[in-house]
């Protein structure tokens, strides 16, 4: 299976950016991806895809603000993060779509607040 390890989580006030990276051990080209969240006692959540094809889709919460794109040639997928909100605050990972259970990597954690 394929191994994924996130990063560029961190501390960012209301209103700001992150841009999150998602490196894959492997070849990702034909595969759909996610970008998932958790959030304290709460259940995981997919936030973002990005099919084989090249279609997105977000989960209301984020659309307009999240962007999903790919690099084929790095294997990796990004998560770009505009006008962050504190509830926003989570754990994200990546993931295949429908995620893989072995695949699940550490997450990057991404806090907004003030």
């Amino acid at each position: 299976q394929v191994q994924l390890v996130e990063s560029g989580g961190g501390l960012v006030q209301p209103g700001g950016s992150l841009r999150l990276s998602c490196a894959a051990s492997g070849s990702i080209f034909s595969i759909s991806m996610g970008w998932y969240r958790q959030a304290p006692g709460k259940q995981r959540e997919l936030v973002a895809v990005l099919t084989s094809g090249g279609s997105t889709n977000y989960a209301d919460s984020v659309k307009g603000r999240f962007t999903i794109s790919r690099d084929n040639a790095k294997n990796t997928v990004y998560l770009q993060m505009n006008s962050l909100k504190p509830e926003d605050t989570a754990v994200y990972y990546c993931n295949t779509v429908p995620a893989l259970k072995g695949s699940w990597g550490q997450g990057t954690q991404v806090t907004v607040s003030s």
